[in-house]
């Protein structure tokens, strides 16, 4: 009898091996294997396929390479912040691949080809695992199906145009607290000072976000930042790793500390929403704050006693979710921005005079309003070109759900896409000659006629699932703009260093040294 048992255990045990054996060896080879030639048999190239790793060394060398290299501002930005990719194309054509572990993904940038994979967000999905997803932001931006369908109508009603409008107090409170700082650093000197822009829109925009999303919460969310800054590091780190299933459980002392970040986060975000939570239900469900946080929980509110049913919402797990897409996406996304138009208004003085005419002919000295902030066409003009040549995230990945055709191409399962939008917004074929050259005048009868097609501008995605938040950035930027073109002149320092790189999203690595004068 024990020797039967013993068996049938052994059997047991042989037939689970083999079973992981066989699946392991399709998953770091066979199956690599056969993409490939299903890829190259249909034109494509790229390297060949090398065991487990793919081209993650030779990516991780070349960003270590470029990342510390330092630019004219005249120079070409895509070899610099998307080298890898850069380097691909150029030894293989358009029509290339390159290797994130054994998965190969297609490089993508022409627009007709993005705009069918960005229109059809049922069919192409953001692939798993997503390191960015899965540990800092989550919520709406990594929803699919039902689920971020249910996400985005709720969240939709908290960025309608009638609420932002009611966040321009908050935005103008903490553009006040930046100008006044500047102000004191500059009047400790003279009539002009060095500062590094850098750090202070960065705050700036974490200001806005806390102010308009939480309300008189906005010290907690100081920390929120604090730990969401050392999660990107720590996800850096990891991201050579993350195509490995399961690669947060790893015991790393990088991963216990991810899940430490990501507890204190929840924790904080679960205080401040349950704290508002009972404050609806003291106020009988009226809300009356009107920052992002109220206005999410009234809408999710609203849709339950619509339906009768707490499935139809948001859980608070949910909630938590989306408040962490609010910090990041909220401050990363404007501060990128406002950096980048400061930059190149400092060399294109013509650019910042012409700017600064319209601010003081829309509000003079005074307070910017709503309504003014959509009267500067030439601010406007200037960030549509900055996004163009800055774009906050140079690419897109996406994966299809099932074997799908791809203009002449075949895409099974297996095999992701990145959508390179740092190299569409810098093609010479779509926006001319000049495409190198600070030009706002492009965007002067808007972006229609700007560009060829709708799809080759998309500083924040495009199709159903454009950035939520788009608008609101573009207030919070025009605000900020506005209210720094009335007090102060800047100019690029000598110890100014340009170098664009992305670090999620597209940076500067030396910061952002100006001489800021008073007017």
């Amino acid at each position: 009898m024990d020797w039967k048992l013993s068996s049938i255990l052994a059997s047991i045990i042989t037939l689970v091996s083999t079973t992981l054996v066989v699946k392991l060896l399709n998953w770091v080879w066979f199956r690599p294997k056969k993409l490939e030639k299903l890829l190259r048999k249909q034109g494509l190239s790229g390297n060949p396929y090398r065991l487990f790793l793919g081209d993650m060394q030779d990516f991780g060398n070349v960003m270590k390479t470029e990342q510390p290299k330092t630019l004219k501002l005249s120079d070409d930005l895509p070899p610099h912040i998307l080298p890898y990719y850069h380097n691909i194309i150029h030894k293989y054509g358009k029509l290339s691949f390159v290797w994130f572990g054994p998965s190969p993904r297609v490089n993508v940038a022409d627009p007709e080809l993005i705009k069918e994979i960005l229109s059809k967000p049922g069919l192409f999905h953001k692939p798993l695992p997503d390191p960015i997803g899965e540990t800092i932001v989550g919520g709406l931006l990594f929803l699919e199906g039902d689920k971020w369908a249910k996400h985005r109508k709720i969240i939709n009603q908290a960025f309608h145009m009638e609420k932002l409008k009611n966040m321009i107090p908050a935005m103008f409170l903490s553009c006040s607290k930046m100008i006044e700082k500047w102000e004191a650093s500059i009047s400790s000197c003279g009539s002009s000072q060095e500062i590094d822009v850098w750090p202070s829109l960065e705050d700036l925009s974490g200001d806005v976000i806390s102010r308009t999303a939480f309300g008189s919460s906005y010290e907690e969310g100081r920390r929120i930042f604090e730990l969401q800054k050392e999660q990107v590091k720590l996800v850096l780190h990891l991201l050579q790793f993350s195509f490995i299933p399961g690669w947060r459980y790893f015991p790393t002392n990088a991963n216990r500390r991810l899940r430490e970040i990501t507890k204190q986060i929840e924790s904080l975000l679960r205080g401040i929403i349950n704290q508002r939570g009972k404050a609806m239900e003291r106020a009988d469900g009226e809300i009356i704050r009107n920052d992002l946080l109220g206005i999410l929980m009234e809408s999710n509110f609203r849709e339950i006693q619509q339906h009768g049913n707490k499935n139809v919402g948001l859980s608070i797990e949910d909630v938590i979710e989306e408040c962490k897409l609010f910090y990041f996406a909220g401050k990363e996304t404007t501060s990128n921005l406002l950096v980048w138009t400061m930059v190149l208004l400092s060399k294109h003085q013509d650019w910042q005079a012409r700017a600064r005419e319209e601010v003081l002919q829309v509000f003079g000295k005074k307070q910017p309003t709503f309504d003014g902030l959509h009267q500067l066409k030439i601010v406007t003009m200037i960030f549509q070109e900055v996004l163009r040549l800055y774009p906050p995230a140079p690419l897109i990945i996406r994966a299809p759900t099932k074997t799908v055709q791809l203009g002449s191409t075949i895409i099974p399962v297996g095999v992701q896409l990145t959508l390179l939008i740092g190299l569409l917004h810098h093609d010479p074929d779509i926006w001319g000659n000049d495409v190198k050259e600070f030009k706002p005048e492009r965007f002067s009868e808007g972006i229609s006629s700007a560009t060829k097609t709708q799809y080759s501008f998309i500083p924040f995605s495009s199709g159903p699932r454009v950035c939520v938040g788009q608008n609101f950035a573009m207030i919070e930027a025009k605000m900020a703009l506005a209210m720094i073109l009335q007090h102060f002149s800047f100019e690029l320092s000598s110890s100014y260093l340009h170098a664009p790189f992305p670090i999620m999203t597209l940076q500067p690595q030396y910061g952002a040294p100006l001489i800021v004068r008073k007017l």
